[in-house]
């Protein structure tokens, strides 16, 4: 499945004819506002003549929705009872994988190397790449809350707002994990492969199948490490209390942190260029 085109180009029209600048005019260790906004608008320039990779991550979870809401038509309690995970649980996966993928792309077209031969720091370049795609998480999160809650009558008894928040740091954590793991893979294929590594044990562990204190002692030890594990907590607080809970705030910081925690690392592990 073909899902990003290379993110080709510079922070600027005519910054890829810039030469690297001379030792100690890099401010690699302090963040720029306008390197990293520069860095935004370039991948969403980028991303705007690539409708399939838009497609993606915009409308594929939205269309998942549906397609679950009519498997359990004839019970709509069920769909009730796991829409409310899967809401969070598909942008983190759509998002995982375009990200991972087209970070690649940058790396082994040589866009990276060009990049980081300007004075543009590593934070600035992630950071930048995390505000593009966090834009596109926003959109996403959006559509899919108010598709599940409002068109597919998803029944949640607290706030379809707090439903969509953690649906958006759900996404965001898939951006993060996907500019974390894009630095480990030498190929498209490996950067795909990284899923079931990183997606596919959080799935099952997550509570999404079955109560996490009804699993076995050493996987409900696992699970509580997991982050995807408190985005469904978060879900299910939202699904079952008016007002916001202890538990709720917990599992949104728990996510929130996990993804600052993994674009740190992924700042720190990026590479240039593919060996």
């Amino acid at each position: 499945m073909s899902t990003t085109t290379p993110l080709t180009g510079t922070t600027g029209d005519s910054a890829g004819a810039a030469s690297a600048p001379a030792p100690g005019s890099r401010r690699g260790g302090i963040l720029s506002t306008a390197r990293t906004l520069a860095t935004a608008a370039r991948v969403l320039r980028q991303l705007r003549h690539d409708p399939r990779s838009i497609a993606l991550m915009i409308l594929v979870p939205c269309v998942m929705l549906v397609l679950l809401r009519y498997v359990f038509d004839g019970s709509p309690r069920t769909f009730d009872s796991i829409g409310a995970s899967l809401l969070g649980i598909f942008p983190l996966i759509t998002m995982f994988l375009v990200t991972s993928i087209a970070t690649l792309r940058e790396r082994t077209s040589g866009t990276l190397e060009r990049l980081l031969a300007l004075p543009l720091g590593k934070g600035d370049l992630i950071a930048g790449y995390a505000l593009a795609f966090g834009l596109l998480a926003l959109i996403q999160s959006t559509l899919a809350t108010g598709l599940a809650v409002w068109a597919l009558g998803l029944d949640v008894v607290g706030s379809p707002w707090l439903l969509l928040l953690v649906a958006l740091l759900d996404a965001l954590l898939g951006t993060a994990l996907g500019l974390f793991v894009s630095a480990f893979a030498a190929s498209e294929f490996q950067a795909v492969q990284f899923m079931p590594a990183v997606i596919f044990p959080q799935l099952l562990l997550c509570g999404l199948f079955t109560p996490r204190p009804a699993m076995q002692p050493v996987l409900e030890a696992i699970s509580d490490v997991l982050p995807m594990s408190y985005a469904v907590d978060g879900m299910n607080q939202v699904l079952r209390h008016t007002d916001m809970t202890g538990d709720f705030v917990r599992d949104v910081l728990v996510v929130a942190g996990c993804a600052l925690l993994v674009l740190a690392l992924g700042a720190a592990t990026l590479r240039r260029r593919t060996p």
